[in-house]
C-alpha cells in the first residue's frame, strides 16, 4: 500500500526560531535556506543600491532602497518571506520596523549558484502574482540582467555593460558591469 506523504507546511514561526546566523526563505510554506552571498555578488549589490539610493535622492523621490537582509512579507500571511538582494519600496504604510508588509515595487535578485532556480522561477511567479512592479535578476555568471516589467507583461535582456532602463523610473537606466 503506498502512504502519502504530506508535506509539511512552515510559518514564519519557523524562520525566527532558525539558528543565529542561519538565513532562509519562505515561499508557500516551504523553507528554502540562503547559502552566504560572494564577494562578487555583495559587490554587485552595494554599487547597485548606491546608484538607486542616489538617483532618488538627486530626484527628491519617496521610495526607499533596502538591501538584504530585509524581510519581504510579501502577502501578508505566515507562508510567504522573502529577503530580495534589493528592495525598493514606495509606499512607506507598507514598512514596518520589520520589514515590508506586501510587495515593494522593484527587486533585485543577484543570482547565486544555489538561488538560480529560486530566483529564476519561484520568486518570478511569486513576485509577479504578489504585485511587484519591476523584477530584475542580475546573473553575474552569464553577464545578463533580465527586466520583467510586470506592469507592460514585458520581459528584456541586457548584457553586462549595456543601459538597463528602470521602468518604475522614466529616465533613469543603470549599467551593470
Amino acid at each position: 500500500m503506498d502512504v502519502l506523504r504530506k508535506e509539511e507546511i512552515y510559518t514564519i514561526d519557523d524562520i525566527y526560531a532558525l539558528p543565529d546566523g542561519e538565513r532562509a526563505e519562505l515561499i508557500d510554506g516551504k523553507i528554502y535556506y540562503m547559502a552566504p552571498p560572494s564577494r562578487a555578488h555583495q559587490k554587485i549589490s552595494m554599487l547597485l543600491s548606491s546608484e538607486i539610493s542616489d538617483y532618488i535622492k538627486k530626484n527628491s523621490g519617496e521610495c526607499e532602497v533596502y538591501a538584504a537582509p530585509f524581510a519581504v512579507f510579501l502577502n501578508g500571511n505566515d507562508k510567504d518571506y522573502v529577503e530580495p538582494d534589493i528592495s525598493v519600496i514606495c509606499d512607506k504604510n507598507k514598512l514596518t520596523d520589520k520589514g515590508c508588509i506586501g510587495a515593494p515595487d522593484w527587486i533585485i535578485e543577484i543570482v547565486s549558484p544555489s538561488s538560480r532556480q529560486i530566483d529564476y522561477y519561484k520568486k518570478l511567479f511569486k513576485y509577479r502574482n504578489s504585485g511587484v512592479r519591476e523584477y530584475w535578476v542580475v546573473d553575474s555568471e552569464k553577464e545578463i540582467v533580465t527586466v520583467y516589467d510586470f506592469e507592460k507583461d514585458n520581459m528584456e535582456e541586457y548584457s553586462f555593460g549595456e543601459d538597463v532602463p528602470v521602468g518604475i523610473y522614466k529616465g533613469f537606466s543603470m549599467n551593470v558591469q
